[in-house]
């Protein structure tokens, strides 16, 4: 079955199961697209609070949910922090989360008061304290997410769609879950050149870094972007890009304004951007390499749920999340691997490349060494001399994500779209697994922009 060629540009070049999608599009509205946080202890972020209750716990750490309607998460603290008066180092949060959706989730501020909070009106964004806390939110308290997606605009009958839903979903079933690609928000569906900012970062060229995140347009974004770009491309006046540049390209602003005053200070461009910004772009191509030797793997083999000599497995922690504890699997070894992957006790896992991950052994050594030097990259090109705080060392991610408490809903009329159906899936996934990486399998859609993707 043929992938589409947006897909195939950030290395997700196979489907896991072998039938016929649906079609339809997602993200029609906000909640269209619904994510609740999930914390380690139970803690869900929900969009409505359910009752007002008085604030408990102690220590300097006040935990909110952050509710937000089609807001870009780090966008989205950086005007919280401004409304509040205070840095945008002061909030933190447990995970990303689409833009493009009705989203709520965990953050903690440093030394504010929940009066503070609540005085703070943003369209589109609601803040509501839950409790005061010695410990600050990060990622190691997310479970995962739960998930209510609505896939519209369906063109086939009832009794098709809901034939083909139930087949991809028996499929996965057998499968274990889903391939554990990087979804498409990792790079952009609209303009994917975060990996590519990330490759050439990696390779020391920081001018063409900038190229490509401030210049290099995209048909599919708005043509006033679109214009912008070209016109630096064909020009390098950074001066007039940053009047011509849109208010909304927040960080390609940043940067042009220190352009601006030091025109070849590259390094110190990608400076002005948010941390966690600069970090993406390396972990962007980490993510891309990733993907590919995942679709390579399922494309020839060996299984994705089943270990041979030279993988990599990681244990699991006693919710079921991948840990740091990995071990080789050797000819000696294989056995007792076997017998805790039936248990589900380990995953087999991928390398994340980095300074201090090399890649595996046996088949898929194979397989990632192909693309590495297809790539021309090696490990250590993954540690940044100029910028060492986004220097990325590496680590195994597991190739397999479980879907939990999958259900799917009978097809139904689509208000939205007369004469065609809707179907209404709900489903659980842990840290780090994409929900767009389940959909393509039941939507198979042919122009991901187009699939609100």
């Amino acid at each position: 079955m043929n992938v589409p060629r947006l897909e195939k540009q950030l290395g997700i070049e196979v489907y896991a199961s072998p039938s016929l999608g649906v079609g339809g599009k997602i993200r029609q509205s906000s909640e269209d697209f619904v994510v609740k946080e999930v914390l380690v202890d139970g803690s869900k972020a929900e969009i409505s609070p359910i009752e007002t209750q008085q604030l408990v716990g102690r220590g300097s750490y006040l935990i909110c949910v952050l509710v937000k309607r089609d807001w870009d998460t780090f966008l989205a603290v950086r005007k919280v922090a401004r409304r509040l008066g205070v840095s945008p180092k002061r909030i933190q949060i447990a995970g990303i989360k689409d833009a493009h959706a009705l989203t709520a989730q965990h953050i903690s501020i440093r030394r504010i008061t929940p009066e503070q909070v609540l005085r703070i009106r943003i369209k589109d964004i609601t803040l509501r304290p839950l409790r005061f806390s010695e410990e600050m939110v990060f990622s190691q308290l997310l479970l995962g997410n739960q998930f209510r997606v609505l896939i519209r605009a369906v063109s086939h009958t009832s009794s098709v769609t809901e034939r083909r839903v139930k087949k991809v979903q028996s499929e996965l079933l057998s499968l274990g879950g889903v391939p554990n690609f990087f979804g498409h928000q990792r790079f952009g569906t609209v303009r994917p050149i975060t990996h590519l900012v990330g490759r050439s970062i990696t390779q020391g060229d920081w001018k063409n870094a900038a190229l490509i995140f401030l210049a290099e347009p995209s048909p599919h974004e708005h043509p006033e972007s679109r214009e912008a770009r070209q016109q630096l491309r064909d020009t390098w006046n950074f001066r007039e890009a940053l009047r011509l540049f849109p208010r909304y390209l927040r960080y390609e602003r940043m940067m042009l304004a220190h352009l601006v005053k030091q025109p070849k200070d590259f390094v110190g461009a990608f400076r002005k951007l948010p941390l966690k910004l600069r970090r993406i772009f390396v972990q962007a191509y980490q993510s891309f390499l990733f993907n590919r030797f995942l679709s390579q793997r399922i494309r020839h083999g060996p299984s994705i749920n089943e270990a041979q000599v030279g993988d990599y497995v990681v244990s699991l922690d006693r919710h079921g999340v991948p840990t740091d504890e990995s071990t080789p699997v050797t000819t000696q070894s294989f056995f007792h691997v076997k017998k805790a992957l039936n248990e589900g006790k380990m995953r087999v896992a991928i390398p994340l490349l980095g300074f201090k991950r090399k890649p595996s052994e046996g088949i898929q050594g194979e397989i990632e060494q192909e693309i590495i030097e297809i790539e021309n990259v090696s490990p250590r090109n993954f540690y940044v001399p100029l910028m060492p705080e986004i220097s990325a060392p590496g680590r195994l991610r597991a190739i397999l994500a479980p879907v939990i408490k999958l259900s799917v809903e009978q097809p139904a009329k689509d208000l939205l779209n007369p004469s065609k159906r809707e179907v209404e899936l709900k489903f659980t996934l842990h840290r780090g697994s994409y929900a767009t990486v389940l959909l393509r399998e039941f939507m198979k859609p042919r122009n991901l922009i187009e699939a609100g993707f």
